[in-house]
């Protein structure tokens, strides 16, 4: 039986992650990217280029591995990510990553861009153990938000007044360090697979301008936003779109690109 502590991981939540497929178009044009020093350090350190995307979405970590020379499968639950990532030209395959059967294939690499969190920590390193070659990688990774004191200051009050139920504090939810508490399950879900190197985290800066229309156009896309009532939402975006206006109509998100690292140690 699940601890409390088990029953809130957000693996044990599946049916939030198996819901982003109802605006896949929205998740790919909004969500966003990878930083290219993450992509080429992982490809630089993988005994070869097959890699295995797991939790592959539309196909945004994967195309950006294949653009560097990288064979890529995908293994994807929702048939709508991943009829998106078939258009655009990936390899999908249609499965939860812990039940997928690999039919004997084998990877350099296993990659999981802003998804291992929806999967369960150990049956999900022991998989990834079972399908990489001697020395290969698992890298998982995630976008880390970093706003400014102004930005976060804004958009707290913001859901601390439409949502208050649930308000979404981006005073505490930001930054690197928030990322503790999916790093460290994932950590441990790879030490106790027994089949790996201690993993190692990496840390990668990056930053982007958002337009007040391009923050309002990914807001849908955060988990479990989609969900709110339809008035709630639209109440939602009008006071994010004001707190964007007074900041002059744009903003810098900085984020930091956080990955868990371990090499198959065979």
């Amino acid at each position: 039986m699940p601890t409390s502590s088990q029953e809130q991981q957000p693996h044990t939540h599946r049916e939030i992650a198996e819901s982003y497929g109802s605006d896949a178009e929205r998740y790919d044009r909004t969500r966003p990217r990878y930083p290219d020093a993450l992509l080429d350090r992982i490809v630089a350190e993988s005994p070869g280029r097959d890699v295995l995307d797991v939790g592959a979405g539309t196909g945004i970590a994967g195309l950006a591995f294949r653009a560097r020379g990288c064979r890529v499968l995908g293994v994807e639950p929702d048939t709508r990510m991943a009829a998106f990532a078939r258009g655009r030209g990936l390899d999908v395959e249609v499965a939860k990553f812990e039940d997928w059967d690999p039919a004997g294939r084998t990877f350099d690499a296993v990659v999981a861009g802003t998804v291992w969190h929806w999967v369960d920590p150990v049956a999900g390193a022991d998989r990834a153990a079972r399908v990489l070659r001697p020395g290969g990688r698992l890298a998982v990774f995630w976008n880390a938000f970093q706003p400014s004191p102004e930005v976060a200051e804004a958009f707290s009050e913001v859901y601390a007044r439409v949502l208050p139920g649930v308000p979404m504090d981006w005073r505490r939810l930001t930054g690197p360090d928030a990322y503790a508490g999916v790093c460290a399950p994932a950590a441990d879900g790879i030490r106790e697979a027994g089949a790996f190197d201690e993993p190692e985290e990496w840390r990668f800066d990056w930053e982007r301008l958002y337009r007040r229309d391009e923050w309002l156009d990914q807001v849908p896309t955060f988990g479990g936003h989609h969900r709110l009532p339809a008035q709630e939402l639209d109440t939602l975006l009008t006071g994010l779109g004001d707190a964007v206006d007074a900041m002059g109509g744009s903003f810098t998100m900085r984020y930091t690109a956080v990955a868990l690292t371990a090499v198959h140690s065979g």
